[in-house]
């Protein structure tokens, strides 16, 4: 991590020490493979981690949770298997299209997508229906250790509560403030983004904050 900065560059790292100190390390992302952490990203849209879980349990039970399982598999098959995270008709399109995609850039063997640009790989991933900036991230940043920040809604709240950004702050800015930060760290990214969720759960509540627990309680602006 960068060592030197402006004042905002330096709340951003004390909360990252102070959180990573607090929680130690988290671990994320849970998945066995490059192709689970992408379906996991895609299928965590508008719903909760534990359904995700299910879905992905069900995936594997099915023999779909490989890219060329999924790739050949039915629609209804792929319905069934992820209903538990809502919107599943939409869910299923685009795993099929992120399927397709995957292939056409890396065949079945997507270590090849480590010799794609980050920039193009980014670009080419929200063209894609239902990708958009939170998935592309984390699918580069989770399944293909690109050194880019996952901003999410828990993100937003803790750093606009921290007075760090502003109601109307693009999710681009946040990011570029935590790249500025903590450098392009992928594990630093990988575990900051897995801190920051995990505060919003427990103590940056959306209704019910919990500020006197929270253990960057100290750091704003």
């Amino acid at each position: 991590m960068k060592k030197k900065g402006n004042k905002l560059d330096i709340v951003i790292r004390n909360m990252y020490r102070r959180l990573d100190g607090y929680f130690g390390d988290l671990k994320w992302w849970p998945a066995r493979s490059r192709f689970e952490v992408i379906i996991g990203a895609i299928l965590t849209q508008n719903t909760s981690w534990k359904n995700v879980e299910k879905a992905i349990k069900e995936l594997r039970s099915r023999k779909l949770l490989t890219l060329k399982g999924m790739r050949i598999a039915d629609r209804k098959s792929i319905q069934k298997a992820i209903r538990c995270t809502g919107y599943f008709r939409q869910k299923t399109e685009r795993l099929r299209g992120i399927c397709e995609f995957l292939v056409s850039e890396c065949g079945y063997d997507l270590k090849k997508g480590g010799l794609i640009d980050t920039d193009i790989f980014r670009e080419k991933l929200l063209s894609l229906n239902g990708i958009g900036p939170e998935t592309a991230d984390s699918i580069l940043l989770y399944a293909f250790n690109r050194p880019v920040f996952v901003v999410d809604a828990y993100t937003m709240r803790v750093f606009e509560r921290h007075g760090l950004i502003g109601g109307k702050t693009q999710y681009s800015d946040v990011q570029d403030m935590v790249h500025s930060a903590l450098g392009r760290d992928v594990q630093a990214f990988n575990q900051f983004h897995a801190l920051i969720v995990e505060v919003g759960k427990r103590f940056c509540i959306k209704k019910a904050c919990k500020c006197g627990e929270c253990p960057i309680k100290s750091l704003s602006l």
